[in-house]
């Protein structure tokens, strides 16, 4: 196979299931390997939301110290290329590639799923460039994720919610349980969650070296811009990332020693990412787009919303997978949006329709008369919405990354252009 999207489409069907939770098949072809430690220092970060953020906060926080970093985050927007990235820019096709070979020729006769492959390769790769710092982000859960085969040098949890309840159920104990996984013996802990779980608490205390949590050993407010831990005071910008997770990374850093020793309210001020609560222009009109798909995301969405009104209206485009909780996806934005349109994902066999997307607005609390005609596509949707936004109005696109990977691939495509279907 000579071109990455070829090893991509054999990833795809490389393993019967999609998601195989357990570490005794990765862990085998990482010893295999010799990838068991990719660099001196491993911060692994887990969590229902915010993970990203707090991965991308790190990154740049690193950097800016001068530091050589390799950073892996899932899931991609529109290039896999995305989720592996040294010095903060995205590993090469062909980088990709022989990394896919050598983890094939490693693996032998055991089967990975597409996440486990991934990550194997991602850690040779940062083996490879000698990188300083490897940031991991767990793809599900934390106990049995791949990335966990690592020994973390220091665990972030940066929230404990309901998400991805056929994989890691509607508990909050057994949840913070399984992300309570990576904690190691010895290594420091930081917790971004505002209620820990006593499955947290108790990982903690039993596990790790010593453990911060915001609220008791370290402080920012969502609505004040005074990070504070022990003396360590800094003045943070308020900017679309949640604030928790922002405060965790610099945490984290501060134990590590490896803040910048200036500029970090410069670096944080600067700090964007993709898809999270991202605001772009098109066409002259004004677009927020985020990948958001459950309750505590949508509280976020919404606060951020409230925060930075608009003159016009708001209107809400969103294309949601059917096994999300739509009543407590769309609640919390009730109030916040005008106008909801409900789209579909042609092709994506995991999107809810647009009957049952309406029927969770309905039992949301949302008013029969603010919800417009069905949108056959995300596509269409923007065709028939942007040309109708005042230039006071606002279009949100919510509800997954395959929802905005769709107006950003749009957005690749046409340029400032007429949409095509």
């Amino acid at each position: 196979m000579s071109s990455l999207q070829d090893w991509l489409s054999r990833l795809e069907q490389l393993h019967p299931t999609e998601i195989e939770l357990g570490l005794e098949r990765v862990s085998s072809v990482a010893t295999t390997l010799g990838v068991q430690k990719p660099a001196p220092t491993v911060i692994t970060v887990a969590g229902t939301n915010g993970k990203g953020s707090c991965v991308a906060t790190l990154e740049a926080l690193l950097r800016s110290a001068g530091r050589s970093v390799g950073a892996y985050s899932s899931p991609h927007l529109l290039r896999f290329n995305e989720r592996i990235r040294i010095n903060g820019d995205e590993v090469s096709d062909g980088d990709l590639v022989r990394a896919f070979e050598v983890v094939e020729a490693a693996r032998g006769e055991t089967s990975l799923t597409y996440f486990e492959f991934s990550t194997l390769a991602a850690l040779w790769l940062y083996q490879c460039a000698g990188v300083e710092f490897a940031l991991l982000e767990v793809g599900l859960g934390g106990r049995l994720d791949a990335v966990n085969l690592v020994d973390a040098d220091l665990a972030i949890i940066t929230s404990v919610a309901i998400d991805h309840e056929d994989w890691l159920g509607s508990d909050r104990e057994v949840i913070g349980r399984e992300k309570a996984g990576i904690l190691r013996p010895g290594a420091p802990f930081v917790c971004a969650e505002s209620t820990p779980t006593q499955s947290v608490l108790s990982a903690a205390e039993k596990q790790a070296s010593s453990s911060y949590f915001i609220g008791r050993d370290f402080t920012l407010s969502e609505s004040e811009e005074l990070y504070q831990f022990g003396e360590l005071q800094l003045t943070v910008p308020s900017i679309s990332l949640p604030r928790s997770s922002i405060a965790a990374a610099i945490t984290a850093l501060a134990l590590l020693g490896a803040l910048p020793e200036k500029g970090v309210e410069r670096v944080l001020a600067d700090i964007t990412l993709p898809g999270r609560c991202q605001q772009v222009q098109w066409g002259g009109r004004n677009l927020i787009l985020d990948v958001g798909h459950n309750p505590a995301a949508a509280e976020h969405l919404a606060r951020w919303l409230y925060r930075n009104p608009v003159a016009g209206e708001t209107h809400a485009l969103v294309a949601v997978m059917a096994d999300k909780d739509l009543v407590g996806l769309f609640a919390p934005l009730a109030a916040q949006v005008n106008h909801w349109h409900p789209a579909i994902l042609p092709g994506n066999t995991r999107a809810a329709d647009a009957e049952t997307l309406i029927t969770g607005l309905t039992k949301a609390g949302v008013e029969v008369t603010k919800v417009d005609a069905r949108c056959p596509s995300v596509a269409d949707g923007l065709r028939q919405l942007l040309p109708t936004l005042g230039s006071q109005d606002r279009l949100l696109v919510f509800g997954s990354f395959f929802t905005v990977a769709e107006v950003l691939q749009q957005m690749r495509d046409v340029g400032n252009g007429e949409l095509r279907g």
